[in-house]
């Protein structure tokens, strides 16, 4: 259940305001050239640069956020003797978190979004990763409730491998539809348009959904609630 929810923080990610405006020029960036290829030909023949290159994309941020995610269940392991403590501050980091990507209570902080300047690549694997590291380092600003609550999530699991587990749940979330967009470049432009007029309502649900998670998490009934999940799910296989 954990890591399904942190998977959705990284769909959402990807849909929210900081990112999808700036589709374009991440395919762009991807494709090597100065805008997305027309229908025809050429996009036909920029498809597999473009593919590579979100490939890449992905790889950078997902080594950035897994360390990450193995810091933050590292860090738990190290306080599982205070889990009491260590639950109600990451669950109320958790519903702090929520509320923001709900819209109910601003924090600028977390709203802060970075309109970086990306000049067109010169179609190397290695230098979208190197942009896919870089992305991930310096937009944490602007993903930082989604990317905040998936850590605390993982810090409080009091294992390395199961904050390693979290956040790559998280990227391969955010990576996929990178992806897709990078295969499906010449038509997807009009479906993501109609998914923004919606962002809205996702990020509400979404946050309302961290907000839940927050507070079963400040009460102690996350790790057994999961704990009863897991049971009912290997009884039914």
């Amino acid at each position: 259940m954990a890591l399904a929810i942190t998977f959705l923080e990284g769909i959402v990610t990807f849909i929210s305001p900081c990112l999808l405006p700036m589709l374009p020029l991440y395919l762009a960036y991807f494709a090597g050239t100065a805008a997305l290829p027309a229908a025809g030909g050429t996009a036909s023949r920029s498809t597999r640069r473009t593919m590579m290159g979100a490939l890449g994309f992905a790889l950078g941020f997902t080594c950035v956020f897994v360390g990450l995610g193995a810091l933050a269940g590292t860090f738990g392991a190290q306080l599982a003797r205070h889990q009491t403590a260590l639950n109600v501050i990451c669950g109320a980091a958790i519903v702090l978190f929520g509320l923001s990507i709900s819209g109910l209570v601003r924090i600028p902080l977390l709203e802060h979004t970075l309109k970086p300047r990306i000049s067109p690549a010169t179609g190397s694997f290695w230098s979208a990763v190197v942009f896919g590291v870089t992305f991930a380092i310096g937009w944490t600003p602007c993903v930082g409730a989604y990317l905040g609550s998936a850590l605390m999530l993982a810090s409080t699991q009091g294992s390395t491998l199961a904050g390693v587990g979290l956040l790559l749940a998280y990227s391969a979330g955010l990576a996929i539809p990178f992806v897709l967009c990078a295969a499906l470049a010449d038509g997807i432009m009009g479906a993501l348009e109609g998914i923004k007029r919606h962002t809205q309502v996702i990020s509400l649900v979404c946050g309302l959904l961290l907000v839940a998670m927050g507070m079963l998490t400040m009460t102690g009934l996350m790790g057994s609630w999961l704990g009863q999940l897991s049971i009912l799910g290997w009884e039914a296989s």
